[in-house]
């Protein structure tokens, strides 16, 4: 059997040793592998190429995706769908894997109903935002690369008693934020799941300056679009010299963490393990195990941040 894969929408850490993966654990799995370059484009435009252990020597370290990626407005008619599937033909390719968002997967929901095309969709997001999963490849090596700015940042914003307003992505999802801000101690979070009180906020950070703090380092995600309000808050009234940051897509790349490479390797190696199957779904992790989750049930429905990391950042909103 002839197995493709591809990567589609935002490229994140941890694409690339799964990448890796597919083609050891097909071949393994007495698959033969190809690469579709270029996410559903690629598919259109028939960049399909057979895989071999030669092509993902050395990828294991990098970040983002030796395959490149994609956005398609042309996969949403069907001429180009059957371009691609045309394509797929030709090659004899019979399943395949796609690592990417809901939106990769809702629109390779439509092409299985149309033409039939056996996949499995692997989740790939720093926003860590699909539903049906606790888990996104790529968000570890986002929080840690989050993690190390802000650390940096809290340095000078302590030698010259400033305050910092870091802006961290996310555009419907405060996951990246509100992580970030509790694991590195933030003074202010701001997310679209938290309701803000800045004059809670000018109250609580009085009392502490009162007693001796010299700066702020503030986290907001893009989402909440509250940067701006945020920095003149400080400005304005707690009289701070501050300082905005947005870190932007220096958090889509870096080094995977060794966590995102064992993920890897697990989410694909459960994908193979089920791709003989009739099978359109989302390899999806729950309470510490891989379960195969329906397409209609990523797609209709909406990923909710946990109660506790809310709570823990709740008291930096008010």
């Amino acid at each position: 059997m002839k197995i493709g894969i591809f990567t589609s929408g935002g490229d994140a850490a941890g694409m690339n040793p799964a990448i890796k993966a597919f083609v050891e654990l097909a071949i393994k799995n007495s698959f033969e592998p190809y690469f579709i370059y270029d996410g559903l484009e690629g598919l259109i435009d028939g960049k399909i190429e057979k895989a071999d252990f030669h092509m993902v020597a050395g990828i294991l370290h990098r970040g983002g995706t030796i395959l490149r990626s994609s956005r398609s407005k042309r996969f949403y008619d069907k001429k180009y769908r059957q371009k691609a599937f045309d394509n797929l033909e030709k090659h004899g390719i019979e399943r395949l894997i796609v690592l990417g968002g809901d939106g990769s997967f809702r629109a390779m929901d439509v092409f299985y109903k149309e033409f039939g095309i056996n996949f499995a969709g692997i989740p790939v997001t720093i926003d860590n935002d699909i539903y049906g999963t606790d888990y996104c490849l790529g968000v570890d090596t986002a929080l840690n690369v989050i993690r190390h700015l802000l650390d940096n940042i809290r340095d000078t914003a302590s030698s010259f008693g400033r305050a910092f307003v870091v802006e961290t992505m996310g555009r419907s999802c405060g996951y990246l934020a509100i992580v970030s801000a509790i694991a590195s101690g933030a003074e202010i979070c701001i997310a679209p799941e938290l309701e803000v009180d800045f004059e809670g906020i000018k109250k609580r950070l009085k009392r502490e300056i009162e007693n001796g703090r010299t700066y702020i380092l503030a986290v907001v995600a893009e989402g909440s679009n509250m940067t701006e309000a945020v920095r003149d808050f400080l400005l304005n009234e707690l009289t701070f010299d501050t300082r905005v940051t947005v870190l932007g897509h220096v958090q889509r790349g870096g080094n995977p963490t060794i966590f995102d490479r064992l993920m890897a390797y697990k989410f694909v190696e459960y994908a193979i393990e089920h791709i003989k199957e009739n099978i359109h779904h989302m390899v999806g992790f729950k309470n510490s195990k891989f379960y195969l989750v329906d397409i209609d049930s990523v797609a209709n429905n909406k990923y909710k941040l946990d109660n506790f990391l809310i709570k823990l950042a709740r008291i930096k909103a008010v």
